[in-house]
């Protein structure tokens, strides 16, 4: 019942009105001890001939003022009182403790009024969070302790959940223990029949209404789709059931506006469908699980309270807390016993939020998902009913026949790739068969494939970075790849100096090693160094801390993303700080490392190249070493895609001394290369590494 406000209203003429909710109300007032009450109407928010169901909800959808009752009245003028009655607080005499005065500031203050709400009950209010969705409900129960010193609410709306307690003063340690004791609160459930919700037969016009969405009569008969009266409006009852028995009821309007009873357990709509079924389908409104009906499906059920805006981002709520899909848990025993679940949610953002969100809940490895048909070139009909309703069942059977594995993360079928396959193939992703290294010797040995590891190593001085130089400046100059450099033995001004001279193919000094030619020119030096300001990008520890892998891979994602590199070079491995867990071996550290630079290379696409010394060779005769000897541990060759050792002649006696072995020790993918050697000469001068055949003196 909806009383008069809570002040004294002096009543003089007949011209006055009660303001009992947003409406005025109708019926003759009685005095009642000096106090004028209104009888009010029968009417259940304008359902006529029905008795009056007081509730915490809104049986049907209206516009509410914020902290007025969801029931409506028509108004009606008052007669007037016998003269100087008045009406008086019903409350008048009892006095409110500090306690609860506090508690309601606190209250209000976070919008939840709660008018006549009395210690050491439950009452229903409109939720400040959520203020009721489109039905208004009150779905928020709130809690007072007998002795008035705190407070718990909960909102029991799907979509909401919002939950919490408080108490009017910091000292107040027992009735907040008293409050915290509460929990959940225990919701009593509403016995509801076909006759007390006054439920009919659907008419004629609601048919017809069906009969245009292609729903069938014998499908409404079968699944118990009603009718009910609010005055001169007519509504759609979809009636939630039970083994039979009627548990709640959901009620559609013209407008598309939807409410439930209220204080009715919430289970799925179709619940009987999935009886002991292996394979079940769950869609997200009752209109598609009509639809799949139709379409020969009735192991379909429907969730009952729509879908959320967003994928939550957070873990998995306990059960006993899980209010927004808490008709999951109230129906447990039905899904688990099914193997196949297909989610033939909307094919909108919360359609797939909700897919997500029941997977989560009911197992990913069970679930199945559809895609729904293309409506246009650009957008897809949005869920069963629109697909019934413009391509037909045959359709529909179609999309659920062909649904797919739902997703997991880390778990991949074949024909997740087959568009990069196809690329693959077709070689239309670019360099499928590798990028030539710039030497004809080299093109059936080695080629560089983006998104690989390049093991590089040798005996000191024998010349790993020079090459890897030259390396670069090729891919520059052939296809216009970008480096990031981790070049930990070079001085930034030494390293420039022998790109340029690659480069530009002239000695940086007239000085020395290069008197006898000519030295590039001032303007050659600029468009240098234009040229390494867009083709190179420098990873350095500025300080005296020696850099770790994470901290280099970082720096080279960062310049992925910023700068488009290809590739990155790092140099050597044994300048990095190698601190570990002293309960880790060195060959354990080597392995989780190599791990992280590959994954680096794959994911961005990027080929690394890392150079490693090899130990100290104590029984060295000058020949190349081993991928095997280099210092730390065997999964450098067991781990890089490529092993390369360079290797440079330092015996006259034995071959020119500026001949240079590259001697390819490992190729993991045929495509690109297979093992052997290739010689080339080097350029003391400028720095280049040439085939023998096009070196000068070869001429």
């Amino acid at each position: 019942m909806i009383l008069l406000p809570y002040r004294r209203l002096v009543l003089n003429n007949s011209n006055n009105f009660a303001m009992g909710s947003k409406y005025f109300l109708h019926k003759p007032s009685v005095t009642i001890h000096k106090t004028i009450i209104p009888v009010l109407s029968s009417k259940t928010h304008l359902f006529q001939n029905q008795r009056l169901i007081f509730s915490t909800f809104a049986s049907k959808p209206i516009s509410p003022i914020r902290g007025t009752s969801n029931l409506s009245y028509r108004p009606q003028r008052i007669p007037p009182p016998v003269s100087g009655v008045v009406l008086e607080d019903p409350v008048e005499g009892i006095a409110e403790s500090e306690h609860v005065k506090a508690l309601k500031e606190k209250l209000s203050q976070i919008g939840i009024d709660i008018g006549s709400c009395g210690p050491g009950q439950y009452s229903g209010l409109l939720c400040p969070m959520c203020t009721g969705g489109d039905s208004n409900e009150k779905s928020l129960s709130l809690f007072i302790t007998q002795d008035g010193h705190a407070a718990t609410w909960t909102c029991f709306r799907a979509k909401c959940g919002w939950r919490g307690g408080t108490r009017a003063f910091a000292d107040v340690k027992t009735a907040f223990a008293d409050m915290k004791r509460i929990g959940k609160v225990t919701k009593k459930y509403r016995q509801i029949t076909e006759e007390s919700l006054g439920l009919e037969p659907l008419c004629d016009v609601l048919l017809s209404y069906f009969s245009e969405r292609m729903i069938s009569r014998e499908t409404l008969r079968r699944n118990a789709v009603m009718q009910r009266r609010y005055g001169d409006q007519i509504v759609i009852a979809f009636t939630y059931r039970r083994d039979g028995a009627l548990v709640s009821c959901k009620y559609r309007d013209i407008t598309k506006k939807f409410w439930q009873e209220a204080d009715t357990l919430k289970i799925f709509y179709g619940l009987d469908d999935i009886k002991g079924a292996s394979d079940i389908i769950i869609v997200e409104g009752e209109m598609d699980k009509l639809a799949m009906e139709e379409a020969g499906f009735r192991n379909c059920v429907s969730v009952p309270d729509g879908a959320p805006p967003v994928i939550s981002d957070k873990e998995l709520p306990p059960v006993d807390k899980d209010a927004k899909y808490q008709y999951l848990w109230n129906c447990k025993e039905y899904l688990e016993k099914a193997s196949r679940i297909i989610l033939a949610t909307d094919g909108d953002s919360p359609g797939q939020a909700l897919a997500e969100e029941l997977a989560r809940r009911l197992g990913r490895e069970r679930c199945w998902r559809v895609t729904w048909p293309k409506k246009s070139t650009i957008d897809r009909f949005k869920d069963a009913n629109e697909v019934l309703m413009y391509l037909g069942p045959g359709a529909l059977r179609e999309v659920i026949e062909g649904a797919e594995l739902y997703p997991i993360q880390g778990l991949f079928n074949f024909k997740d790739y087959f568009t990069e396959i196809d690329a693959y193939y077709h070689q239309t992703i670019g360099y499928e068969l590798g990028v030539s290294t710039g030497w004809r010797s080299l093109n059936q040995l080695y080629n560089v494939v983006p998104g690989e590891l390049t093991i590089v190593t040798g005996v000191p001085n024998s010349g790993k970075s020079e090459w890897i130089d030259a390396l670069l400046c090729n891919l520059n100059h052939s296809v216009g790849w970008k480096f990031a450099l981790c070049s930990m033995e070079n001085k930034v001004r030494d390293h420039a100096r022998k790109l340029l001279e690659k480069h530009i193919k002239k000695p940086f000094f007239d000085v020395r090693y290069g008197e006898s030619v000519q030295r590039m020119s001032a303007q050659e030096f600029e468009e240098g160094k234009q040229w390494l300001s867009d083709t190179f990008f420098l990873i350095r520890c500025e300080n005296d801390c020696l850099p770790n892998i994470d901290w280099v891979l970082s720096l080279a994602k960062a310049a992925v993303l910023r700068h488009g590199v290809n590739g990155l070079v790092i140099d050597p491995y044994n300048e990095l700080d190698h601190q570990r867990p002293s309960s880790q071996t060195e060959t354990e550290y080597v392995s989780q490392m190599l791990t992280k630079i590959k994954r680096f290379a794959q994911h961005h696409s990027c080929h690394v190249w890392f150079v490693a010394h090899p130990r100290q060779l104590h029984h060295w005769v000058g020949g190349p070493p081993n991928l095997y000897d280099i210092s730390g541990s065997a999964h450098f060759i067991n781990k890089c895609d490529n092993g390369i050792v360079i290797h440079r002649n330092r015996d006259s006696s034995a071959g020119p001394v500026d001949q240079v072995q590259v001697c390819v020790r490992k190729v993991r993918n045929k495509v690109s290369g297979t093992i052997g050697d290739a010689f080339l000469s080097y350029d003391r001068v400028t720095g280049e590494f040439m085939d023998i055949d096009e070196h000068p003196s070869k001429g």
